[in-house]
Order: C-alpha cells, then structure tokens, then sequence
C-alpha cells in the first residue's frame, strides 16, 4: 500500500508533537478555522486515538455561518475589515467556551489568489490564536511567503495554528 499524501509531510512532526503531548496530559483542543478550510481539525483528525483529545471544530469561512456559529453579531459583519488577531482570538475564545475543551486553536487569513491592499489582507497572511485554560490568549500574526499560492498557504495557515499551539502546550508561547 502506498504511503498517504495526508497529512502534507510539512505538518507531520508538529501532529506528532502536539497530539503527543495532548494525549499525555489528557487535555483536549477544539478548532476555529476559516481560511486553512477545515485542514486544522482534518490534520488534527488523521491521527489514531484522537478522539481522546478532539473537542470538535468549526469551519467558519463566511461571516454568516461566524454569526451563525462563532458568536458573532450582525453588527460584527458591518464593522469588519478582515482578519485581525482581535478576531480569531475572540474565535478561540468563543469556541474554547461552547465546546468546554483545555485549548482553541483558531486561524483567519487570507490565501489568495487575490485579497486586498491592506497589510492584513495580503496573500499569504494569517492570524493565528489559542485560547488556553489559564485565560490567557495567545496570537500571532505571520507571513507565509508563499503569495497568491492559495494551496500552500492554507496548508501553511494549518503549521502556523500548530506551531502556536505546540508552543502554548510546551509554555514557550509569548503573549
């Protein structure tokens, strides 16, 4: 049988390393996910034994389905902007809340081709956040380098979410 392509070999050791550690201290980690499409939670899914750790995730691509689902209000939807690290850390925030798991990882960003001339609407940028138990929340905000390259960044969105939270896992995480 020939090994599978899933998940991308990029993002392998971070899985390993955050669902490691997950299972070891038996806590949990829901998703917040719009421009990485669901890779997150699918990358997150592709390991055996996750349903130890996995809370559940959403994948809240359009502004509907976040006032449908990640506790925005239409009045949100009026004043938006694009992705900020305000916004998907009141993703993670909101989502840790509804699904009661010891970690939110979210991620917002924009993966081309095209987006906007604004900083935070160029391709290739993203938002990560995690929420964690301690009430803290911790963003970043990332350049891909990888441009208009929709595939590559949305699997590199999904690294960028990992890292963020292999590094609150491991308390190396700066707010």
């Amino acid at each position: 049988m020939a090994e599978s392509q899933f998940p991308p070999s990029s993002l392998r050791p971070l899985l390993q390393e955050v669902a490691t550690l997950l299972k070891e201290r038996k806590e949990t980690v829901s998703v917040a996910e719009t421009a990485a499409g669901g890779l997150i939670s699918a990358v997150l899914l592709s390991v055996p034994g996750a349903s130890t750790y996995y809370r559940g995730g959403l994948t809240v691509y359009t502004l509907p389905s976040r006032v449908a689902f990640a506790g925005w209000t239409p009045e949100a939807i009026n004043t938006y902007t694009g992705p900020t690290t305000d916004i998907v850390a009141g993703l993670a925030e909101h989502t840790r809340s509804t699904l009661q798991s010891t970690y939110t990882v979210s991620e917002s960003g924009t993966a081309g081709p095209g987006g906007g001339t604004t900083p935070n609407r160029v391709p290739g940028t993203v938002f990560v956040a995690v929420a964690a138990p301690d009430g803290k929340t911790y963003t970043r905000q990332v350049d891909t380098g990888l441009g208009e390259d929709r595939e590559g960044n949305m699997v590199a969105f999904a690294g960028e979410a990992l890292k963020l939270l292999r590094d609150v896992l491991k308390g190396v995480a700066k707010l």
